[in-house]
């Protein structure tokens, strides 16, 4: 057991955040540390700093793709513009370094980029001694995650950990873990059962839509194209705290015509995510690291819309290599898409064995048992 764990994210974006929420719920059911802090490395740091780095960041998904992929294609060029970030976020980060030096953790988990350099940093200049392990939310390496001063990495894929080696990380102080995930989607929920739980039509086929968060895409043109489709099927659009979404897929519900084979379904906030997937037959959406790791662990095949230009095009990459994946480019074309999915019950079948095989949802637990194993060493 641990004495201090400290698990360090940041909320650019909500994929951090679960990560670091599913370590802390692995942390808890091992009880593998006596006391353990949760922490959102943005809320100690400086105002502007938290804008610029969580609601710019969402800006930019939203309305500058394109902006958003220079940054990332730019700065991904391993230890080139190291120094340079670093000295930014240390002027940034007074209070973040002052937490760490008073908690004085013997154990701080990474699941963002952030609170990762700067610890090297502090361990560099041996004001911590504090040991570090780094958890990669994607499946692919950004020169941003790279640090000097570690003691472990946990990445998604053994792509990834050649790519480490390549880079002169020793494969010693890597292990294929996968992402770290809630484990209870790792359960089994029968999909009739859950159907009925929540309101569902037992037999059409369902897809679910995460239409809550942004830059999915215009919505009116998504449900346009899918009210096209031949067959019938029903959507669920898990709205999340978005009312206004939720209130606009309700009226464009109302104005589907007659003949449409569309039924949509809007859910607002839930915590039952796991559960919906379990009901659902396909995941319509962008290719997160967390979002994707759990519809793989539910048996999802997933049709990717408009990922983010950088990470989400190179998770995209992996799922389509795996053919756990289909993903539409034009969304007028999106129903035919699916359509054409949905008559091939063979191809269908074929991306949700994909999906399992290449699957990791108790990748948080091993990751815990990993680092258990290490602190005996």
């Amino acid at each position: 057991m641990f004495e201090r764990v400290l698990i360090l994210s940041a909320s650019a974006g909500a994929g951090h955040i679960r990560a670091a929420q599913a370590m802390e719920k692995a942390f808890t059911s091992l009880s593998a540390a006596a006391d353990l802090r949760n922490v959102d490395t943005l809320e100690y740091t400086n105002k502007l700093f938290q804008k610029l780095y969580s609601k710019a960041y969402i800006e930019m998904v939203d309305k500058a793709p394109d902006v958003l992929g220079w940054i990332h294609d730019y700065f991904d060029k391993p230890w080139e513009k190291q120094k340079r970030r670093l000295a930014f976020d240390k002027l940034n980060s007074g209070p973040f370094i002052k937490m760490l030096k008073e908690y004085q953790p013997d154990l701080a988990v990474c699941t963002h980029f952030l609170p990762a350099e700067l610890i090297s940093w502090l361990k560099q200049k041996r004001r911590i001694t504090t040991r570090q392990a780094i958890i990669i939310t994607d499946y692919d390496l950004h020169a941003f995650w790279l640090c000097r001063n570690f003691e472990h990495y946990f990445v998604a894929i053994e792509e990834t950990k050649q790519h480490l080696q390549y880079l002169g990380v020793p494969p010693e102080k890597i292990t294929v873990s996968g992402i770290p995930i809630d484990p209870i989607f790792a359960e089994n929920k029968d999909k009739a059962e859950m159907r009925k739980k929540h309101g569902l039509h037992p037999d059409l086929p369902a897809i679910l839509l995460s239409a809550g968060g942004f830059g999915v895409g215009p919505t009116d043109v998504i449900i346009e194209s899918l009210a096209k489709m031949r067959n019938k099927a029903q959507l669920i659009a898990i709205c999340g705290k978005n009312e206004e979404m939720k209130s606009k897929l309700e009226t464009l519900s109302k104005k589907l015509p007659p003949s449409s084979n569309l039924k949509i379904i809007p859910v607002g906030y839930t915590t039952r995510m796991d559960e919906y997937m379990s009901a659902a037959d396909i995941l319509l959406g962008k290719p997160g690291g967390l979002t994707s790791s759990e519809a793989l662990a539910k048996g999802l095949p997933i049709v990717i819309v408009r990922p983010i230009q950088g990470q989400e095009e190179r998770n995209s990459d992996h799922l389509l290599e795996e053919g756990a994946a289909i993903r539409c480019n034009n969304i007028p074309v999106l129903g035919f898409k699916i359509d054409s999915l949905l008559s091939d019950p063979q191809r269908l079948a074929l991306m949700r064995k994909n999906a399992r095989r290449i699957a990791r949802p108790l990748a948080a637990l091993q990751i815990v048992k990993k680092l258990l194993e290490l602190q005996n060493l």
